[in-house]
């Protein structure tokens, strides 16, 4: 009787994990019908790539491992990631997954707590790629490049095609370990009104001011003629102001993303060298010949941060912000200023980021037409007179999965399933349309996008030109970045105020960074610690070879323009322009 119990308990478990089984596929079928339209896979293939998912989960389940902890900042894509995915990831895993979405500051600081506590207090953070030099440095973070070879070899997707990803360069520390795996991207471009632009009257007189056509601006010159030309001579469109510039000068941490996001670079501020400058970075920090050891920001140590370009560019930020955006800007932050420009009264911005995007192309606002398509259009940034071909044209923020080295192991491997599930082929091509943050190319070709290409007013375009490259995170360069980045709001905020001049809050800005670096230096790092060069006298350093570059005797040459029609045919016959 005994044994026949036992056999018939085995016969009930086997049927109940056999049709558990089952449960787990037909859940994936329902979100690969339902959800995960359109992919760049076949629905076979998504399918083949969900019962990979389950059979991996299935392993991990065994171990007890059921439910795990993840973060990210407060991002619409990341939004879709935590209310839709991870309960997708729960029906067809049967993992349950709690993230959290929040600020991006509180994201950091409790990522730094995690670091200086050594127990990390989620499974699988999703940090910006900013932090690669914080996390190559304190050697606290795991190596994905290991992890994918090793323990979690039998974790890692067959179908992930790291290949595919857009931004991995970013996410490679100095060791040429991957450390961080893209989920999201985004970058910091040229927006202007491509109607206002077409109007003859207004072409004329541009033409007849200015010597030159009016169109996408090539250099730092011609972005301020059109500024000048907007807010001085149109003055008003259709009886309301326009202004032919946007930015926000509240002094808030999120004035700092204004300038550690390339503002520097972008007026020419770094040496040549992509995905950042080296010797000297967008931050005007230059690193020792080993290309990883920090040896100062400020001129006097071969930094840049308070060079004749830095302060250029930081001069450039303040007067046009005065003379040619809304008087309310100055008091505005970052999420203040965001929405803006979608209300019709702005011409151009120099400064606006493509995660805007999908907030930009709403049904009935001023700035769409009314079949869906945008009345304007995105392009690469001007370039400011210090810049050289060769250099970093502007920023692109990488949202990327990050795990703790020293974390619980299995919690860490189910971290690591949801990351690559999030970022599979199964779903990111809707996620990509959710989120317009791009992180796989065969997303950015895919035939939805083709047919769709003019609804995102050049975004695709962009991505699927030569010219993405040149638009990249911040840099390893970076030794902290949560304690390096918090220094730049407040000494640009006293520079917008008028407390400071522009070279005083630079000098002052490089002088923190150099203690703070020293601080870094004296406690010690994992690897590549800074180690300061002495302070010699600044002409020193200042050179036309390489930054910190000596200042110029014309700092406005002539303004230079590109019709936005010429730019899309570069870009298709792969040019940057």
């Amino acid at each position: 009787m005994k044994l026949r119990f036992s056999a018939l308990a085995v016969a009930v478990a086997c049927s109940a994990m056999s049709s558990q089984g089952w449960a787990d596929e037909a859940a994936a079928k329902k979100w690969i019908d339902a959800e995960f339209q359109p992919s760049t896979l076949s629905k076979d293939k998504q399918a083949a790539e969900m019962k990979w998912f389950i059979d991996a989960a299935a392993k991990l389940k065994a171990k007890g491992v059921t439910e795990i902890s993840a973060v990210s900042e407060t991002l619409t894509v990341h939004e879709y990631e935590s209310k839709t995915l991870a309960k997708a990831f729960e029906e067809i895993t049967g993992i349950k997954v709690k993230h959290e979405i929040i600020q991006e500051g509180d994201v950091v600081e409790k990522l730094q707590t995690s670091m200086q506590s050594g127990k990390s207090i989620y499974d699988g953070w999703i940090s910006d790629s900013d932090l690669i030099g914080t996390h190559y440095r304190y050697g606290k973070i795991l190596s994905l490049t290991d992890y994918m070879a090793g323990t979690g070899k039998e974790y890692t997707n067959p179908g992930l095609d790291l290949k595919d990803f857009i931004g991995t360069s970013f996410t490679t520390a100095p060791d040429h370990k991957l450390y961080q795996l893209p989920t999201q991207q985004f970058a910091n471009l040229y927006w202007f009104r491509a109607d206002l632009f077409a109007k003859k009257d207004l072409q004329d007189k541009f033409k007849a001011k200015y010597g030159y056509d009016l169109g996408v601006p090539l250099n730092w010159s011609a972005y301020e003629d059109i500024a000048a030309f907007f807010s001085e001579d149109v003055k008003t469109i259709d009886g309301k102001p326009i202004y032919g510039h946007m930015d926000y000068g509240k002094k808030d941490p999120s004035l700092g993303w204004r300038f550690t996001d390339a503002w520097l670079s972008m007026a020419g501020a770094a040496d040549k060298g992509i995905p950042n400058g080296l010797p000297v970075d967008e931050w005007g920090i230059r690193v020792a010949d080993d290309k990883c050891t920090p040896v100062g920001a400020s001129v006097s140590r071969g930094g840049a941060t308070n060079s004749p370009a830095a302060v250029y560019a930081l001069t450039k930020y303040v007067d046009w912000m005065k003379k040619y955006a809304p008087k309310e800007a100055t008091g505005m932050t970052f999420g203040e200023a965001g929405p803006v420009p979608a209300q019709g009264q702005i011409a151009q911005q120099i400064f606006w980021y493509t995660a805007f995007t999908a907030d930009m192309v709403k049904p009935g606002l001023p700035v769409v037409n009314a079949d869906g398509t945008p009345k304007w259009r995105m392009a690469p940034g001007p370039n400011g007179p210090y810049w050289k071909e060769g250099m970093q044209n502007g920023y692109q923020d990488v949202g990327s999965w990050t795990f703790f080295k020293d974390h619980d192991a299995n919690k860490v491997a189910a971290a690591w399933l949801y990351a690559q599930f999030v970022t599979s082929k199964t779903v990111s091509l809707k996620k990509s349309i959710v989120g317009t943050t791009f992180i796989r190319d065969s997303d950015i070709r895919s035939d939805y996008f083709t047919k769709n290409a003019a609804k995102y007013g050049g975004l695709i375009e962009f991505y699927r030109s030569p010219a993405r490259v040149a638009w990249t995170p911040t840099g390893t360069n970076v030794p902290d970045y949560p304690k390096l980045a918090q220094l730049f709001w407040k000494n640009v905020a006293v520079a917008v105020t008028g407390e400071k001049t522009p070279q005083a809050a630079m000098d002052n800005l490089a002088e923190e960074m150099d203690q703070v670096m020293g601080r870094l230096e004296r406690a010690g790092m994992a690897r590549c610690a800074p180690k300061l060069n002495p302070k010699i006298d600044p002409n020193k350093w200042l050179s036309d070879k390489g930054a910190p570059w000596k200042k110029l005797a014309n700092e406005k040459p002539k303004g230079e323009t590109i019709a936005y029609d010429t730019l899309l045919t570069a870009w298709k016959n792969g040019k940057v322009r």
